[in-house]
C-alpha cells in the first residue's frame, strides 16, 4: 500500500504528484499490461535479442 503523508496546509496537487510518481515506480500499470496478452516465449527471447542490439548499437555511437 502506498502512503503519502501529507502535512497540515500542504499542497493536494504536491500530494497528488507525490503518490503518482510512487505508484509509477511500483510498476503496477507495467505488469498488468504485461499479463493481459501472452507472449510466445519466441517473442518475449526476440525482444530481449533486438533490446540488446540496440543498447550495444547505443554504446558503440557514444564511444
Amino acid at each position: 500500500m502506498i502512503v503519502v503523508p501529507v502535512k497540515e496546509g500542504d499542497n493536494i496537487e504536491k500530494a497528488l504528484k507525490k503518490f503518482k510518481r510512487k505508484f509509477e515506480k511500483t510498476g503496477v500499470v507495467k505488469e498488468l499490461r504485461k499479463r493481459q496478452a501472452f507472449n510466445k516465449p519466441s517473442e518475449v527471447k526476440r525482444e530481449r535479442m533486438m533490446h540488446a542490439v540496440y543498447v550495444q548499437q547505443l554504446k558503440q555511437a557514444e564511444e
